[in-house]
């Protein structure tokens, strides 16, 4: 087998490991989604202030927290569709809107009729698809002509200084591939989609030691899924070794996470 191969093999995500660790992380995940706030609030900011949709899709609504703002902001019916079933048992019962309707499926198999939405928001969930491009003509086959998508997703170099921190302790697989911006635009340019508007953005956040990262990536279910992972952290000789090549990199307000950002408003192509 060539190497290309075993490196594929090695970054696949396994969908059922994907729904299971997000559902373990429902309870945990609003305490720690700052970054996912922030992002979500300048995907949301995208948005035409006149735009009215009838009928919205969050699409990897996770616990719901955008799926209200959404219903808040719009009116109209919102569908809050994730794949995790502990997120949306969580959601139903923290944010109980009767505008709401939760739905358990898969971004790349959506259960919604063709031209049946007026506007989908994805706020960081279509990086854990096997398929992005699946992704997106499934978002373009259920959009109506005149439909928007805001799209949020990560792209590499997120989470580089915990990549960086990894190669001085062992060989494994760590941190989760994303596709590059230009992956991401081949995908739109295929799907039906058109861009409307896009940036890449970067944040950082920062945490007091490495335990609290490590700890923080669990709490959001957004630790490392790919099927070639490495289980486990080694023990304590190894969280040791990787502290300590993670300090090399502390900042003034400690140490960093970065994430980059691709956010896009994309229309239903027409003709």
């Amino acid at each position: 087998m060539k190497a290309s191969s075993h490196l594929a093999e090695a970054y696949a995500l396994d969908k059922r490991d994907i729904a299971k660790s997000f559902s373990r992380a429902a309870h945990s995940y609003d305490s720690v989604a700052g970054l996912q706030r922030q992002v979500g609030s300048a995907l949301l900011a995208l948005l035409p202030i006149c735009f009215r949709p009838a009928r919205t899709l969050d699409l990897g609504s996770g616990t719901g927290y955008f799926s209200a703002c959404l219903s808040r902001r719009f009116g109209g019916q919102t569908l809050a569709l994730d794949i995790a079933p502990g997120m949306l048992e969580y959601a139903r019962s923290q944010r109980p809107m009767a505008d709401l309707l939760w739905i358990c499926a898969d971004a790349e198999r959506l259960p919604l009729a063709s031209g049946s939405l007026d506007l989908v928001f994805s706020c960081l969930a279509l990086q854990w698809c096997n398929g992005l491009e699946v992704a997106l003509k499934e978002v373009a086959r259920t959009l109506a002509p005149d439909g928007l998508f805001a799209l949020a997703t990560l792209l590499p170099g997120t989470l580089c200084e915990l990549e960086q921190a990894w190669r001085g302790v062992d060989d494994g697989v760590h941190v989760n591939r994303f596709l590059p911006a230009h992956e991401v635009e081949r995908a739109v340019s295929t799907s039906g989609l058109k861009p409307v508007q896009t940036i890449q953005r970067r944040w950082v956040m920062h945490y007091p030691d490495t335990p609290a990262l490590l700890h923080a990536l669990k709490a959001l279910g957004a630790h490392n899924v790919n099927a070639g992972r490495s289980h486990g952290l080694g023990g304590r000789r190894t969280l040791a070794a990787l502290s300590q090549g993670y300090e090399r990199l502390r900042e003034p307000d400690g140490l960093p996470a970065r994430y980059q950002v691709y956010l896009t408003l994309l229309q239903r192509r027409t003709g």
